[in-house]
């Protein structure tokens, strides 16, 4: 059952919000240190929450009905979703500084012309040369096309007569989780889930 150990389990926050994966073996360490409880859907559509021994119990009056972890004393379902009984706030994950989020943040748009292209298409431009001190940072990168790139050279844009269709910035912190739904998604967790907003895109917020 080691493979069982590694799958996933989602993470509620007390406000039954959706803020985190982790393993069956972390969510059985949280349920047993009394951190957590595992919230089940009843047949009634009705949503419940158990304890460790709880749940235990409840395996054991319905040992085959999902996958279950085996102990040397007992046999315990695999919780699919548990419920942190002292968290009621929502991660902040910092976005990566990385050229994939920076296309994201500027919206496959170069920031001097405002034309939108494919990204073989864009380079990354320090606003300030970085031989003139400009550092490589969230407010000093924007996505810049070829034509643009090569006109602006090695100045500043007020220097080429370019201005800037945005100020760059660092992205938002995204309160949400970033789960990858490459792997198949649990039943069970898509009463908590919305894709739609778990999709967004940096870049899109007002500025």
């Amino acid at each position: 059952m080691s493979n069982a150990l590694g799958e996933q389990v989602l993470v509620l926050n007390r406000l039954w919000q959706a803020v985190n994966v982790c393993s069956v073996r972390r969510a059985l360490t949280l349920l047993f240190e009394g951190h957590a409880q595992v919230v089940f859907g009843a047949a009634d559509g009705d949503f419940r929450t158990f304890d460790f021994n709880q749940w235990r119990s409840f395996s054991a009056k319905a040992p085959d009905a999902d996958t279950a972890v085996r102990t040397v004393s007992f046999k315990i379902r695999i919780p699919r979703v548990i419920l942190l009984l002292g968290f009621d706030r929502l991660p902040k994950k910092e976005v990566k500084f990385t050229r994939h989020n920076i296309f994201e943040r500027d919206s496959n748009t170069c920031q001097y012309c405002g034309k939108i292209f494919e990204r073989k298409d864009l380079n990354l431009d320090h606003v300030v040369p970085r031989d003139r001190g400009g550092p490589t940072t969230w407010e000093n990168i924007v996505c810049s096309c070829i034509p643009c790139n090569t006109r602006k050279a090695n100045r500043t844009p007020a220097e080429a007569h370019m201005r800037l269709v945005r100020k760059p910035k660092r992205p938002k912190w995204r309160p949400f989780v970033q789960v990858s739904f490459g792997v198949s998604m649990h039943d069970s967790w898509k009463h908590f889930l919305d894709l739609a907003y778990w999709n967004v895109e940096l870049g899109q917020d007002s500025a």
